[in-house]
């Protein structure tokens, strides 16, 4: 039990030093942005991608949903 808990810290102290290295470049989880306004490059096609797989998701739906098959 006491090798499970010290296994365990020692995962989680690795996870909390990986994510500070991480994050250490800059304050925060975000990089600075120099317009808060300012819409990230390549936004409309993952816009685009976004919308297309949630159409494909509710034409999955519907047919999962659908007793033409039944």
């Amino acid at each position: 039990m006491r090798g499970r808990r010290s296994a365990a810290a020692v995962v989680v102290a690795a996870g909390l030093l990986a994510l500070t290295t991480g994050c250490a470049h800059h304050d925060g989880a975000a990089p600075a942005s120099s317009s808060s306004s300012a819409t990230p490059s390549g936004y409309a096609d993952m816009q685009k991608k976004v919308d297309a797989a949630q159409s494909a998701a509710a034409a999955a739906d519907k047919d999962a949903n659908s007793t033409a098959d039944r």
